[in-house]
């Protein structure tokens, strides 16, 4: 059990750090690459990518998570199903709620966003769509932190080996 539950943390570790490697990889697109069209491109490439592993994990980890429950707390169990829940939630409106919007609102700018003035509601209404992305990834983020801990911090019953522990000095001295 405790090498399936090593397996289950090994894809929440492997996704979350696709995501943390993933800001470093926006902002390194936007700081080197000479257009910012080519960039978000860049950007919205790795997010989708991202954002289809989030729920492919996601969705794992909740059927895997039906395995085996007889030995955990029931509460850390449906806390944990609820996180990876939010997680495959949050990476599917990221891609497929903001996603579509923002792609919405760029076809309606006609041109590149940096040549759409500040004050333009198209313009305003990317950069909030931008914010709500940001905050959901966030989110799934955080949704995919705590999940790992309480997965982690699972205890395990070991077989018991011996009725009685002839080692075991916290108990009282009998003769």
């Amino acid at each position: 059990m405790k090498f399936f539950s090593d397996i289950r943390l090994l894809l929440l570790a492997i996704w979350l750090g696709a995501a943390v490697f993933f800001i470093g990889v926006a902002q390194s697109a936007f700081a080197v690459l000479p257009q910012h069209e080519l960039a978000g491109a860049v950007v919205n490439r790795n997010l989708t990518i991202l954002n289809f592993a989030g729920i492919g994990i996601a969705v794992i980890l909740l059927l895997t998570s039906l395995l085996a429950t007889s030995r955990i707390s029931k509460f850390w169990l449906w806390v944990e199903r609820f996180l990876l829940l939010l997680l495959a939630a949050a990476c599917a409106v990221g891609q497929f709620v903001i996603g579509f919007w923002l792609a919405s609102v760029r076809a309606q700018m006609g041109r590149p966003i940096d040549e759409v003035a500040a004050d333009d509601p198209l313009r305003i209404q990317f950069n909030m769509l931008h914010e709500y992305s940001v905050w959901v990834l966030f989110a799934a983020m955080a949704a995919a932190l705590i999940s790992f801990f309480i997965i982690s911090n699972r205890k395990f019953q070991v077989a018991e080996v011996s009725k009685q522990d002839l080692y075991d000095f916290s108990k009282e001295f009998k003769t």
